[in-house]
């Protein structure tokens, strides 16, 4: 059986060469520039110190590219996690937020064990849409404080709550800090008019952090909160540290692991489809799962907070000519020589600077076109959209994944049940195949006292109540009933349940059941629950027109009795 963890880096080293190592050395050195004003605004909106934003670029950034099932894939910390990591260091202190993570990339570690990966692909795109949308709004909500200057003291975390608090202090707002943000804003926004390569938030962080200097230096102007008047960096090594884990913690943060095992699980394979896409190659989901989950195990016992793919940090990777996992490897050592050498000067960083980058990554996320779009889809995919939404802004993460999940799968359910369907045939039935053998298709005239039920779809807990239904409308009782299964892909526990009571119904009746059409895996199925062996050696018919002749003889064998 072929091995389920199979990182690419050992995969890609085999045919590497200097060319190769060369562009992976230009576009780790860019991306690990690139990704450390990100790192610091999510450490620090994450409500910890920005050199704990550090830690996760550099450790998670490393494992995840040393294991990953992904030859471009950047790993790191990502503003998905900036609302769940604030409320879980807000209810359970860091040392809850630390166990959070570890039990969280143990969930990984499984998911990608059970191979799990290619199921995470199938989570409803507007559950995915409406918590990500909703993560963005919550994220600006956070900044506004920074980007405005405010003068309100520590944030509630609820969200409508921050809004009070905001228009309470709405007479606080500095001009200076105001401007600075704006200043952010508008440059992250023109660079790509005369920049495709280098980004604008790296841009925007130096010019803006240059100008907040000079103004402090040269002309006695402190109105600019930097990141060195709120935090005390320490740009040294962390030490790891474990905390004690007791089973009632586990318990008590179980949910909250699973929101964040679930939506790192969801942006990392995103991250690495879309880079699939870019580079022409395919990655591996399971494989990179367990490196999520290795990496989440391992950053926070070192500081670290969640850390997960990027799609934006893997664009930008792709874009400067990265092609195998060593750009990333090399990305984590530039962000740990900026923290050695480097680490003192980002005191320096206007807070309001880091808001405005925040305030464009939080509009990225919010994909407020394709929110738009699928407002006008189905009811039923608007109502899990805006649920998921309202759930993530109004609520928390954790519930708006849970139930968005769950009205996802009762929709999707209600649908599947709607176009499966139940069928009953008294006089006359075509004998189109249902055998995989073609053959010219007509119609067969059945014999007195037989009945004919053909159900289409997959014979689930949906459709067996369904095929109940259309049983007790029936006021005669035939001799012999026919199940006809030619278009039943599986069967679940509650259709075999079902199965088996309505053969053992009509045989107290004195009534035969004979299946035809029974696809390999629904016969696989019924022979494990002993349905084969109830109904009898000639119960299964290959096709219809082997079930109608078993009849024919099954009435003739009753009327010489």
């Amino acid at each position: 059986m072929q091995t389920v963890f199979r990182p690419k880096l050992f995969e890609t080293l085999k045919s590497y060469n200097k060319e190769q190592f060369y562009a992976d050395l230009m576009a780790g050195i860019i991306v690990g520039i690139v990704a450390l004003p990100l790192a610091i605004a999510f450490g620090i909106a994450s409500g910890v110190s920005p050199e704990k934003g550090l830690f996760t670029a550099i450790i998670a950034g490393f494992l995840i590219s040393f294991f990953g099932g992904s030859r471009v894939q950047i790993g790191g910390p990502t503003g998905a996690f900036i609302v769940i990591v604030y409320g879980i260091i807000q209810q359970f202190g860091i040392t809850g937020l630390i166990i959070a993570t570890m039990i969280a990339g143990v969930m990984l570690i499984a998911l990608g064990l059970l191979r799990l990966g290619s199921v995470i692909k199938f989570i409803p795109y507007p559950v995915v849409v409406g918590f990500t949308s909703g993560i963005a709004l919550t994220i600006l909500a956070s900044q506004i404080k920074d980007l405005l200057g405010l003068q309100t003291g520590s944030l509630p975390a609820d969200f409508i709550e921050k809004w009070i608090v905001y228009a309470e202090n709405i007479g606080s707002i500095n001009p200076w800090a105001t401007g600075t943000s704006i200043l952010t804003i508008a440059i992250i926004a023109l660079t790509p008019r005369f920049s495709k390569k280098i980004p604008g938030s790296l841009i925007a962080l130096i010019v803006v952090t240059i100008i907040a200097a000079v103004l402090r230096h040269y002309f006695d102007i402190n109105a600019i909160e930097t990141i060195g008047d709120r935090f005390s960096i320490d740009p040294t090594l962390p030490t790891a540290e474990t905390p004690p884990i007791t089973f009632q913690a586990i318990r008590m943060l179980l949910p909250t692991a699973f929101t964040i095992a679930i939506l790192g699980a969801i942006e990392s394979l995103l991250s690495a489809t879309v880079a699939d896409g870019a580079i022409a190659d395919r990655h591996d989901s399971n494989t990179e799962l367990i490196a999520q989950g290795i990496a989440n195990l391992i950053t926070p016992i070192f500081g670290g907070i969640p850390a997960t793919g990027a799609i934006a940090r893997t664009m930008t990777n792709i874009n400067n000519g990265g092609r195998s996992p060593v750009a990333g490897i090399i990305h984590a050592a530039v962000l740990l020589l900026i923290l050695l050498f480097l680490g003192n000067l980002t005191r320096h960083i206007p807070m309001a600077c880091l808001a405005g980058v925040l305030a464009v990554v939080a509009y990225n996320m919010s994909q407020w076109r394709t929110f738009k779009s699928l407002l006008g889809s189905s009811r039923s995919e608007t109502l899990v959209l805006i649920t998921t939404f309202l759930l993530t802004v109004i609520f928390d993460l954790t519930i708006a994944i849970e139930v968005g999940l769950l009205l996802a799968i009762l929709l999707f359910t209600r649908r599947m049940s709607q176009t499966a369907s139940v069928a009953l045939f008294k006089d006359r039935i075509s004998t189109a195949t249902d055998s995989g053998v073609k053959r010219e298709e007509h119609e067969l005239q059945l014999p007195q006292n037989v009945e004919v039920y053909e159900i289409e779809g997959p014979f689930f807990f949906g459709v067996a109540n369904k095929f109940e239904e259309v049983m007790k409308n029936i006021a005669e009782r035939p001799e012999v009933r026919i199940i006809r299964m030619r278009k039943v892909p599986f069967i679940d526990t509650t259709g075999l349940h079902n199965l088996r009571n309505l053969i053992q119904s009509s045989q107290k009746e004195g009534i035969k059941i004979f299946l035809s059409g029974v696809n390999t895996e629904v016969r696989k199925e019924l022979q494990r629950a002993d349905i084969q062996e109830l109904i009898g050696s000639d119960g299964i018919c290959i096709n219809i027109e082997e079930a109608i002749e078993r009849a024919q003889l099954h009435l003739a064998r009753n009327e010489e009795e």
